[in-house]
């Protein structure tokens, strides 16, 4: 089912389609893209922008961002699986796999087929080209995040035809890692920063003055710490109730029941949490609601306690302590991939986790402070410009109509 909500009714004689692809289970990579589109549509009012949404969830958020006041010229298209075929796989692997996210693709081939450029966040996209043959299709991306696990920066990047990086320190991988030519780069900010909070709101449990540390453990199994460590770290602040606790997971680490990796493939079960972190007062547990997506809760964190997530980066935007749990006895030093955890101290075990804690701000401005505002400008080129529009200019620049 298609569902328009621009005013603007003529696509049939837009002189370009540029469609934005949002196909996830979950909202966490709309940020990334859509304040983009909002600004593309402005900037080129006789070209469709097409928001391609791929379920419910995707689609409420995607109108809850855009809110009543937006460009003439920008639609949300709802696209879907159509073949029984398709349907079959869905329900017969879906609380398993995504399978629903690759068959959408050919599903959906004669909208790819119709548009001039097409943005996405993520890589299995690529698919469209390297088996659907839209060779003619030209591929943007704005990757979701702006982390340092080498998976962003794998070969296959070099297939898109460009590529719109956070900052330096992506352009410079992309070109020694993954072998992306200088000129498919264009650098634009980040994007997210303009959609996302920026102040430092306080959530109500907080309001005991007790310091607060997030724990953001990542989903990949042979980086998180969650299997590990995860929930023998969640009891110690049910006995340590003098910390506030916001456990803020990568919003797919319970989607669902196992979790598949693919750089390194890994199997693993995430499990069920216990109703005693669920009932503990100084526990706040959130698996994936916008909060977990718009920086409330990196911004509201007085400490980091995570692995390998991106979001640390989005939390370095206020310099503030940073502690890494290590779980895989990982050899991280001069390691590119570990590049974050110049940014605060490195524990193995969670019995270090509470002089780590007591010595975290100290540390934090003897040794740390300098090194993540050196992460932060590395990762990501602000300018007074809004990077949105920086992305909507150079997106325009690459179709001809900057």
């Amino acid at each position: 089912m298609d569902v328009n909500i621009g005013t603007w009714r003529k696509a049939e004689t837009a002189l370009l389609r540029i469609g934005f692809l949002f196909n996830h289970d979950q909202i966490h990579q709309i940020a990334h893209s859509l304040p983009v589109a909002n600004a593309l549509a402005a900037r080129l009012p006789n070209a469709l922008i097409s928001l391609a949404v791929t379920n419910t969830r995707i689609e409420h958020e995607v109108k809850r961002l855009l809110g009543s006041n937006f460009p003439a010229n920008l639609e949300v298209k709802r696209l879907g699986i159509h073949t029984a075929g398709s349907r079959l796989l869905t329900n017969a692997l879906g609380k398993l796999v995504p399978a629903a996210k690759v068959l959408l693709y050919r599903d959906n081939l004669a909208y790819f087929r119709a548009l001039d450029a097409l943005v996405v966040t993520e890589r299995t996209s690529l698919i469209l080209k390297q088996h659907f043959g839209l060779t003619r299709l030209k591929m943007i991306l704005i990757d979701h995040g702006a982390g340092d696990r080498a998976i962003g920066f794998g070969a296959s990047t070099a297939k898109f035809d460009h590529i719109l990086a956070s900052g330096a320190k992506i352009r410079d991988r992309l070109i020694a890692d993954a072998g992306v030519t200088p000129n498919k780069i264009k650098i634009v900010g980040y994007p997210k920063f303009d959609a996302a909070k920026a102040d430092r709101e306080k959530l109500p449990f907080q309001c005991n003055g007790n310091p607060t540390i997030i724990y953001n453990p990542h989903l990949s199994p042979h980086l998180s710490s969650w299997f590990k460590h995860g929930r023998e770290i969640l009891d110690w602040f049910i006995t340590n109730p003098q910390y506030n606790l916001i456990f803020a997971p990568h919003v797919m680490l319970f989607q669902r029941r196992v979790v598949f990796t693919v750089d390194k493939f890994r199997v693993a079960f995430p499990g069920k949490l216990d109703k005693k972190y669920l009932e503990a007062p100084n526990i706040h547990i959130d698996l994936g609601s916008v909060a977990s997506t718009d920086m409330t809760y990196t911004n509201a964190a007085d400490i980091y306690l995570g692995d390998v997530s991106s979001q640390i980066y989005e939390f370095l935007r206020c310099p503030r302590p940073a502690i890494f749990i290590d779980s895989q006895g990982t050899d991280f030093k001069d390691d590119p991939n570990y590049a974050h955890w110049r940014a605060g101290e490195v524990i193995r075990t969670v019995d270090q986790l509470g002089l780590a804690l007591d010595r975290a701000d100290a540390l934090h401005r003897a040794m740390y402070i300098a090194a993540q505002k050196t992460l932060f400008d590395y990762t990501f080129e602000l300018t007074s410009e809004p990077s949105s529009h920086r992305a909507a200019r150079a997106i325009a620049e690459i179709i001809g109509h900057g």
